[in-house]
């Protein structure tokens, strides 16, 4: 891969900020011209109120995020709608990300997948018009299955480009069929979003792939839903005690997540499960979700401590499982 195209981490004094806001390193998505902050801002958990919402994303912005991302799915729109009105007036200083594929049903209850050229060029439609924007920076496909006429999406992706509906596209997919399929078949993919954090090892085994096709990772679920946080598992869902997590049983939970407090005494847990991540080259960005305001600092102290080194990196490694996918290979 050229040197040229990685994901840089840019000197402090290119950064480009608001005026008055704090510097937060920028990351590169792939070969593309988006260069965003290195934790945005998930806002699948905003809700629907919509002051709330637009407070968080406002306090997001004032500790120095650019990057937001939504989905047309998302409580059927209204997040989008939120993320729009609260990004109006700064449109051009940040990067918003959104998503299609899921159409809702006609009564509300559920939806199905369509990824087809025409849904797509609807879709953006709705979505520009939420957003109250005329373009989107990064337009993702969520989700995607062997089955799928990925020809026909990628055709749908590359006429918004053309057409100035979209500046870059992306897929939001964990499955390896698919995510080898676009990097093979659409040389203009700069991204894939993908769940990833030290209890979910999986993505590691894609990023050779993606780096060759010089796309980004962004990493959702990096606290995976809250056990790699100080809490650990006080607050565990009564699922994960009876099933554990993912490959994970709550055996082992205790086990590693015992080990990695221990392995780092005097640092937080979500300080270290999310420098973790940013410690790869292949990830652009890491997007937690955050539903209140202490929640959101919470993530951007951690993003801002201190990195890990490569021993630490190594024994982070040894604690936990490097699984692969099994299914969708």
């Amino acid at each position: 891969m050229d040197k040229n195209q990685q994901n840089t981490r840019l000197p402090a004094d290119w950064i480009c900020r608001l005026e008055g806001v704090p510097l937060m390193e920028k990351r590169r998505i792939g070969n593309s011209d988006l260069y965003v902050s290195k934790i945005g801002l998930g806002c699948m958990s905003l809700g629907t109120d919509s002051a709330k919402g637009e407070h968080i994303i406002r306090l997001a912005l004032d500790s120095g995020i650019n990057y937001f991302d939504t989905a047309d799915l998302y409580d059927k729109g209204e997040n989008e709608r939120i993320v729009g009105r609260a990004l109006k007036d700064v449109r051009d200083k940040v990067i918003i990300a959104t998503k299609v594929g899921n159409k809702w049903n006609e009564d509300g209850n559920g939806w199905s997948w369509d990824p087809s050229k025409e849904h797509i060029m609807e879709g953006v439609k709705e979505s520009l018009r939420r957003l109250e924007t005329d373009y989107i920076d990064l337009y993702q496909l969520h989700g995607g299955t062997i089955e799928d006429n990925a020809e026909e999406t990628i055709e749908a992706f590359e006429e918004l480009v053309k057409g100035g509906y979209i500046r870059h596209y992306g897929i939001s997919s964990i499955r390896p069929n698919v995510i080898k399929r676009f990097a093979e078949k659409a040389p203009a993919m700069v991204s894939n979003m993908m769940q990833y954090s030290i209890l979910d090892r999986r993505p590691e085994e894609l990023m050779p792939l993606l780096e060759q096709h010089q796309a980004s990772i962004i990493a959702r679920g990096p606290v995976a839903k809250g056990l790699l946080t100080d809490r650990l598992l006080d607050k565990a869902s009564s699922t994960v005690k009876a099933q554990g997590y993912l490959y994970y049983s709550y055996e082992e939970l205790e086990k590693v997540l015992y080990e990695l407090k221990n392995l780092f005494p005097d640092r937080s847990v979500n300080e270290v499960a999310l420098q973790y991540l940013l410690s790869h080259e292949a990830v652009a960005a890491c997007i937690p979700g955050a539903s209140s305001a202490e929640q959101l600092l919470e993530n951007i102290r951690a993003a801002e401590s201190r990195p890990l080194n490569e021993s630490e990196i190594r024994g982070i490694q040894a604690i936990s499982k490097a699984a692969v996918y099994e299914e969708h290979r």
